[in-house]
């Protein structure tokens, strides 16, 4: 299980791509809440907004991440995200990540520092390689 982060990792330039390359080829299949769609078209828009991406190139990126997690996003009930967000710091959408991880019974992997210091029995760090 991974954030929306770890997915951009994969697709656009970062210290972290060898370790998001090697967490897919090593790890299970990824699993995200639905909200990762648009977490990430965010990011992408940023990157054409930067001219870091042409808009072709975000498309083809967006239909990549989607092929790559098709099967494995899930809906999180309110309930669970609001708990969490009772019980931490964190926003609605970080906690979204966190209860589909509770739910599973796996680890979500991230780089969110705040994610990482709230939810320290279901966070995880990106693993170095």
């Amino acid at each position: 299980m991974v954030d929306t982060n770890i997915v951009a990792y994969l697709y656009l330039e970062s210290e972290f791509i060898d370790r998001a390359e090697a967490l897919l080829n090593t790890g299970p299949e990824w699993s995200v809440p639905l909200l990762w769609r648009s977490e990430f078209r965010n990011i992408l828009a940023g990157a054409i907004r930067r001219k870091a991406l042409g808009f072709e190139e975000a498309c083809q990126i967006s239909a990549e991440a989607e092929s790559l997690l098709a099967g494995n996003e899930y809906e999180v009930g309110s309930l669970s995200v609001l708990e969490l967000v009772r019980d931490s710091d964190c926003s609605a959408y970080d906690c979204e990540f966190v209860g589909l991880a509770m739910l599973l019974g796996i680890p979500l992997v991230t780089m969110d520092g705040k994610l990482l210091r709230a939810f320290p029995k279901f966070a995880q760090p990106l693993p170095a390689v």
